[in-house]
């Protein structure tokens, strides 16, 4: 019984053999998108469930290589657009160092940085994306109200209640984060 990939052509590739051979390269394809390590691991195992289950649609004339790197590249900006991985980049953006403060005055702004973006991650969805959108993103009202198909005046609006109900979350001290 031959399989997929040989009747597409290709000699007879095994997920193992596969694996064997391209994972370590497809992992640090991955992290030079990713930045992350543990991210790279897992994307590489979707990458590869990925390849099995597509290996029937292999052309005879493509190179497997280049063919499971296009997967990784592809799959590498989809985490990349994920909300999971935003939501990471965002908190994060919060704890990153601006300048030589003391220990104690880092240790304060980190500990607010974070009630703040627990506070953004708590809010309803339609109030989370147009503070990350506005603040974090830093796009105008209009090119926000394109990206959600609203209207203007409703993405100020719903900024505005997000501000509200972060001021309600953080008893009314949002001016100090």
């Amino acid at each position: 019984m031959t399989n997929s990939a040989e009747q597409n052509g290709h000699e007879d590739w095994s997920i193992r053999s596969l694996v064997t051979r391209y994972g370590e390269d497809v992992k640090r394809l991955i992290y030079s998108y990713v930045k992350s390590w543990s991210a790279a691991e897992d994307l590489v195992q979707e990458v590869f469930i990925t390849v099995f289950q597509k290996i029937n649609t292999l052309e005879k004339d493509t190179s497997v290589k280049a063919w499971i790197f296009s997967i990784a590249v592809n799959k590498s900006k989809d985490y990349l657009r994920s909300w999971h991985y935003r939501k990471l980049l965002f908190t994060n953006t919060f704890s990153a160092k601006t300048n030589k403060e003391s220990p104690e005055q880092l240790l304060m702004e980190k500990q607010q940085k974070t009630v703040l973006s627990e506070a953004v991650f708590a809010l309803p969805v339609k109030y989370r994306e147009v503070i990350i959108l506005f603040y974090y993103q830093e796009l105008r009202i209009e090119e926000i109200s394109t990206i959600l198909g609203i209207n203007s005046s409703t993405i100020r609006t719903r900024l505005a209640r997000a501000r509200d109900l972060l001021n309600q979350k953080l008893g009314g001290d949002l001016d100090e984060y």
